[in-house]
C-alpha cells in the first residue's frame, strides 16, 4: 500500500500561504505561518501528524484488546504534538497520547499492558520512534 498527500506553498515563509490535501479527498485545507507557529486560521503539519497518530493508535489498541479477548466498545485518543524552537530551527520534541477506552471485563493491569503494546506497535509510532512518545491510558 502507498498512501499519498499533497501540499503547495506560495510566497515566502511568513507572508506565504498554502494548502494541504490528502489523497483520498477526505480533507483539504489551508495552512500558513500563523496557523503553524502562532494562532491563525487553518491547519498545520503537526496537527495532521497528531490526527494520524491518534487514529493509528486507536485502531492498534482496539486490535490488541480484541486479540486478547476484550473487544472494546470505544477507544478515544488525543495526540498532542509539541513543536519547539532550538538547534537553529524548530523540532517536534514530544507526542503525548491520551486515550480512554470502554472495555468490558478487563482489568486495569491488562488494559495498561495492551495500551503500551499498541503504542509500541502502531505503525505511526514506529515511524516517529525518534521522538519522545508518552502515553496516559485510562478505562472509563
Amino acid at each position: 500500500m502507498v498512501r499519498t498527500s499533497e501540499a503547495e506553498w506560495k510566497g515566502d515563509l511568513k507572508g506565504g500561504q498554502g494548502t494541504m490535501k490528502v489523497g483520498s479527498g477526505a480533507y483539504e485545507g489551508a495552512y500558513s505561518f500563523r496557523s503553524r507557529f502562532e494562532e491563525g486560521d487553518g491547519t498545520n503539519p503537526e496537527e495532521l501528524i497528531a490526527a494520524a497518530h491518534a487514529g493509528c493508535f486507536s485502531m492498534a489498541l482496539s486490535h490488541e484488546l480484541a486479540q486478547a479477548g476484550f473487544p472494546p466498545e470505544r477507544v478515544h485518543t488525543r495526540a498532542r504534538v509539541s513543536l519547539e524552537p532550538g538547534g537553529g530551527g524548530f523540532s517536534i520534541t514530544t507526542i503525548a497520547l491520551e486515550t480512554e477506552a470502554r472495555v468490558p471485563n478487563i482489568t486495569p493491569e491488562v488494559f495498561q499492558e495492551k495500551a503500551e503494546g499498541a503504542k509500541k506497535n502502531c505503525p505511526v509510532s514506529k515511524a516517529l520512534a525518534a521522538i519522545n512518545i508518552t502515553l496516559q491510558a485510562r478505562l472509563v
